[in-house]
């Protein structure tokens, strides 16, 4: 009898046993999947991911068109238009005329007629200013550009002298160097190196037709000022236009750049 009873109460804790190991969660490896596994897709390697931006041409000759765009849209969203507008003109060519002593021997014996000129000026105002189209050339040894950055603009001139407004069409260049520059970290960087106006490339002529000889005095007088005045003035705010463009040129297109420059690689064709 008492040998029924251990057999009892052996299978009561057997069948306790297996209850409690039921509830228990199967070892990591033992669990079943839900469904057909499927296989894990290998890594994408980093060199084929899609970029962020879409990857200029391969081929280093449509990286100079790409420049120029870039350039002449930065330039515009710059306001170099409306810079060129509200040139201060006036106040530059008056401060001349007050400052006789710095007009001696550049103005080709002009002097007393210019003076007169200048302080009697009523007004010089820029019209119709306008950006052409842009240049590029590479220097003989590969390692620099050179764009250069042509400009036009009007200028309206009244004088106690000329009854009528005297209208003048000027014509100026902006030659910008950009080379390949290492900084302090190592990094290279496309930058701004000389950046002034072309010599020689200043034309100033009288709109309208041509112009009696007394007024035609004037205007060579006025252009012998202008001569020294404009280029300075306005490569002054042309410069820090194009610096900042560099900065914040596109990396991908700054760096092929850079790379055909450091290499000497021509990829600017000669005209």
């Amino acid at each position: 009898m008492l040998q029924i009873k251990s057999f009892i109460v052996f299978c009561g804790l057997l069948a306790l046993t297996s209850a409690l190991l039921e509830g228990l969660p199967l070892p990591l490896g033992q669990i079943l999947p839900l469904g057909p596994a499927l296989p894990l897709k290998p890594p994408v390697p980093v060199d084929q991911t899609l970029p962020l931006k879409p990857a200029l041409p391969s081929n280093p000759l449509d990286l100079p068109a790409h420049l120029t765009s870039a350039l002449t849209n930065g330039l515009l969203s710059g306001d170099l238009l409306g810079i060129l507008q509200n040139l201060p003109l006036l106040d530059m060519l008056k401060a001349k005329g007050d400052n006789s002593g710095s007009l001696v021997g550049g103005l080709l014996g002009k002097v007393t007629s210019v003076i007169p000129l200048l302080n009697n000026l009523i007004e010089v105002k820029v019209t119709d200013p306008q950006l052409l189209e842009l240049g590029l050339v590479q220097s003989p040894d590969g390692h620099r550009l050179y764009a250069t950055i042509p400009l036009g603009l009007v200028l309206n001139v009244k004088t106690p002298m000329v009854g009528s407004l005297l209208r003048l069409d000027v014509k100026l260049n902006i030659t910008a160097e950009l080379l390949a520059v290492r900084n302090e970290e190592g990094n290279l960087h496309l930058v701004l190196g000389d950046c002034t106006h072309s010599p020689g490339s200043l034309k100033i002529s009288l709109l309208d037709g041509i112009a009696p000889l007394p007024i035609q005095s004037i205007v060579d007088s006025l252009t012998a000022v202008l001569n020294n005045v404009l280029p300075e003035l306005v490569q002054s705010k042309v410069c820090p236009l194009i610096n900042g463009i560099l900065s914040r040129l596109d990396f991908t297109m700054a760096h092929a750049i850079i790379d055909l420059l450091i290499h000497g690689v021509e990829f600017v064709s000669k005209v």
